[in-house]
């Protein structure tokens, strides 16, 4: 019996640690789910999201998975949307008090992440709380005991809190509650493990020490790699437009996978997808050795995305329009009309109000790059005197056709 228990702790960990970080502190995952199965009872595991955006990205899933990983391994996952600490902000790596969220804001962005995660988790096995529920409750005196758990001389070991400080930029006392109250979360929920990225590192240690603090069992801290975006150099974000979007549209999604860098592509199949390991080391091998093509695994990594975030056919679909475009040099059929009155227009701003460029300096970049063509021609004049039936393309994968009025 013990030997089967420990077989089966040891598969849980081997599934448990793929892409993970940090494990705070092993050993007593490997207790708490020595005793999950030896009692029948699931593991609790959380995840904090305080609701700051409103659309998910590839970035957000690395974590998402790794939930889904416990629910397939048959523990309880905890969903907490911070629509209270929402309205404080997390500072977590950043050089300056953030901005505090309305209610309204925090409660549109709530909604979008119980929408958007449920593509990756079992939302029959997912419970959602508000923490709302119990901080709202909380009196004074509640909020000075909490306080007096942590000093100050704590806090300040917080990385962005000790460059802010030394730097002379001004920290709010209401900043040092976040980390408190995310904490205090975990003492409510009773949670046995608390994940998050590597900048939470901090405060799902707090959440570990307030629970001793309360008398409970402290939680495993389990951390998640920050994915680096389609650029390879910072992290996926929506404000640097290096993001792989889940809700965008499979061709979308299959371009912009396809401008990852050949380095990053086992890591986004390791982190972001359900390939076995031992198919990607495969993979892996074979793109070192020359009898891969990276290019074909790129497209492999975006067929398992959209399979995942839409479905089997579109990702064929998406492959096979990726193929006509990019190997036969063709314009897709489903190019997006666009009406126009006026001919004579300056190019930049023209390829900004389309949607082709996120603005006009980029514009005027893409057209000095040599990445805008007319007709399958290169264009490098920024006045340009659109007619009937041209097509207009930014990059590989962004065309309009133009029809005058």
């Amino acid at each position: 019996m013990e030997d089967m228990i420990e077989k089966q702790v040891a598969e849980q960990l081997q599934i448990i640690k793929r892409g993970a970080a940090e494990i705070i502190p092993e050993e007593e995952l490997k207790q708490k789910l020595y005793n999950s199965i030896k009692n029948d009872k699931p593991l609790k595991i959380k995840l904090g999201l305080d609701p700051t955006a409103p659309d998910i990205h590839l970035g957000h899933t690395v974590v998402l998975n790794k939930l889904r990983q416990f629910q397939d391994l048959g523990h309880e996952v905890h969903l907490l949307i911070g629509d209270y600490t929402g309205r404080i902000g997390d500072p977590s790596g950043k050089s300056e008090t953030r901005k505090a969220l309305t209610e309204e804001e925090v409660k549109k962005n709530a909604a979008t992440y119980e929408e958007q995660i449920f593509k990756v988790l079992d939302k029959e096995k997912t419970i959602t709380h508000f923490n709302s529920n119990w901080l709202m409750k909380l009196n004074l005196s509640d909020a000075l005991n909490l306080a007096s758990k942590y000093t100050v001389a704590r806090m300040l070991e917080r990385d962005d809190f000790h460059t802010r400080y030394k730097e002379g930029l001004p920290i709010s006392i209401l900043e040092f509650m976040y980390p408190l109250l995310q904490g205090y979360d975990s003492v409510e929920l009773k949670a046995d493990v608390e994940m998050g990225g590597t900048d939470q590192k901090f405060n799902l240690l707090v959440g570990r020490n307030l629970q001793k603090e309360y008398g409970q069992e402290p939680q495993v801290a389990l951390t998640m790699p920050i994915l680096e975006g389609t650029d390879g150099v910072q992290k996926m974000s929506k404000s640097l437009g290096n993001y792989i979007g889940v809700d965008e549209e499979p061709y979308e999604m299959l371009g912009k996978t396809m401008s990852i860098s050949d380095e990053l592509i086992i890591r986004y199949f390791e982190l972001v997808t359900t390939v076995p390991m031992e198919e990607i080391k495969a993979m892996q091998e074979g793109m070192a050795k020359g009898e891969l093509n990276p290019r074909n695994v790129k497209i492999k990594l975006a067929k398992e995305l959209i399979t995942v975030y839409h479905n089997k056919e579109e990702a064929d679909k998406a492959e096979a329009k990726f193929n006509l475009v990019f190997s036969k040099g063709d314009i897709p059929d489903d190019v997006p009309i666009v009406n126009i009155e006026e001919t004579e227009v300056w190019l930049p701003k023209f390829l900004a109000e389309q949607g082709l460029v996120p603005s006009n300096n980029e514009g005027r970049r893409m057209i000095k790059q040599g990445a805008v063509k007319i007709n399958r021609e290169k264009y490098e004049e920024e006045e340009v005197t659109l007619e009937n039936d041209m097509v207009i393309q930014v990059g590989k994968r962004k065309f309009v056709k133009i029809k005058l009025n």
